[in-house]
């Protein structure tokens, strides 16, 4: 099926041509004819795969069929940088139409945004937070809404956001389309779902795991070496843009600025930057001044960078499907990528969950013998930090001690191919100055 067999207007054909788009993708190709007739959809799709478009396109063609200077679409996201991508979206799709969009999110001057309201803009794109202190200032008119979209619903749960859903919703029309999207439908959105849609068409391709055009590796390493295996990585691999996912704020600053230091042109985003920083960083890493991005989870979502080749993931996030929508910001469009996981043995609960919630066959296991320095005492069974490699037991080292735990075979043979294959980087001497006992000292 093609886009002008779903019955798109010229002016949207157009915008779809220059926007890139070839031919619709499964959410596309379903979901749009399905919003189209005015019916409310629950959609749910792997992340990458267009659901913005998906909604994007049929509203546009519902405004344009029916002019009013009103706002008429109210679009809600979890995230400023999901509603800024959303935003993105619309106005590239409604390049030649005389639409106009609105994006509210805190963080930034109130002022500035009711300014924007007041040139009746007929799309807004909100985060709930500052929709509602808008709302209670009675500096926004949502009387003439016909279509609510919850974006990424599963993170709006997630992010504590549904008691203010449902304050939005019970001040805007009861007669509307509504249209919930996201990529995994826990059983608290199922029931948000049934509570606020009317016979809804569900378009469901999603499965909780990654693209299939996604290759995934997986590294054992000691958490001390985390940072050299990071960086011989990508000296190794033929990167044009990364993003590298840390557990939490502090990290995420600090490892850009570990990376910056090595000659990479990194930058940091997360949660503690004020709006300015976190758009200069977004900025500078869309139009290519930085091609590492160091981020938590505020980037694991609605961030759509069709350059990003890779994902690292330096620490494994606490949440399986966290993980599905970090390796989703890489292979998009269906495009190709790659997905690797930076695993200590502090981590291997964390795996163990994330391997049965995906399978274990998703994974292709890597060793790099440079960089396993963790040995199983005999005596003890537990883990012991070595600073190097144990050669006198057959299947010593990282990957040995990590595949029994994880109860996989151990290959010595593929452990001798891979040594021959890979030279370990050789270690650095510590940095700082040698110190040296003093004359007076010395005297004693």
């Amino acid at each position: 099926m093609s886009f002008e067999e779903l019955g798109l207007s010229k002016e949207v054909l157009q915008a779809v041509e220059e926007s890139g788009y070839t031919t619709p993708t499964p959410i596309q190709e379903q979901g749009i004819p399905l919003i189209l007739e005015g019916r409310d959809v629950i959609g749910a799709s792997q992340t990458g795969t267009g659901k913005t478009a998906a909604f994007a396109l049929p509203i546009i063609e519902g405004l344009l069929a029916n002019p009013s200077q009103a706002i008429r679409t109210l679009v809600i996201a979890p995230t400023r940088e999901l509603a800024m991508q959303i935003e993105t979206e619309f106005k590239a799709l409604a390049k030649f139409t005389k639409l106009k969009t609105v994006t509210i999110y805190g963080g930034v001057s109130m002022n500035t945004q009711i300014d924007r309201l007041k040139k009746f803009p007929e799309i807004v794109i909100a985060c709930p937070g500052r929709l509602l202190d808008l709302m209670g200032q009675n500096r926004i008119d949502l009387s003439q809404i016909d279509t609510l979209v919850l974006d990424e619903a599963d993170r709006l749960f997630d992010m504590g956001f549904l008691p203010d859903i449902r304050k939005i919703i019970a001040a805007i029309p009861r007669k509307r389309r509504n249209l919930l999207w996201s990529a995994t439908m826990p059983k608290e959105i199922r029931k948000l779902a049934n509570d606020i849609l009317v016979d809804p068409h569900v378009v469901e391709l999603a499965r909780t795991a990654p693209a299939e055009t996604i290759s995934h590796a997986l590294y054992p390493v000691a958490r001390e070496r985390k940072l050299p295996l990071l960086t011989y990585l990508m000296n190794k691999e033929a990167i044009s843009s990364a993003i590298i996912f840390t557990r939490t704020k502090h990290r995420a600053r600090k490892l850009a600025e570990q990376l910056s230091r090595r000659g990479r042109r990194a930058v940091a985003l997360q949660g503690n930057m004020t709006q300015a920083q976190r758009d200069q960083a977004m900025g500078g890493f869309r139009k290519g001044r930085f091609d590492i991005l160091v981020a938590t989870d505020i980037a694991a979502r609605g961030l759509d960078i069709p350059t990003v080749s890779h994902v690292f993931n330096y620490d494994l996030p606490d949440n399986p499907e966290d993980y599905v929508h970090r390796a989703g910001r890489t292979a998009r469009a269906e495009g190709t990528g790659f997905a690797f996981c930076l695993v200590a043995p502090e981590d291997i609960d964390l795996y163990n969950i994330l391997e049965e919630h995906i399978g274990k066959d998703m994974f292709n296991w890597t060793s790099h013998p440079g960089f396993d320095y963790l040995n199983e005492p005999e005596s003890t069974g537990k883990v012991r930090i070595n600073r190097g490699r144990d050669r006198t037991r057959p299947g010593g080292g990282t990957s040995a001690r990590v595949k029994r735990i994880l109860g996989r075979p151990i290959d010595a043979k593929e452990d001798e191919s891979t040594a021959a294959s890979v030279e370990p980087p050789p270690l650095k001497p510590a940095f700082g100055r040698r110190r040296t006992r003093s004359p007076r000292r010395a005297g004693r």
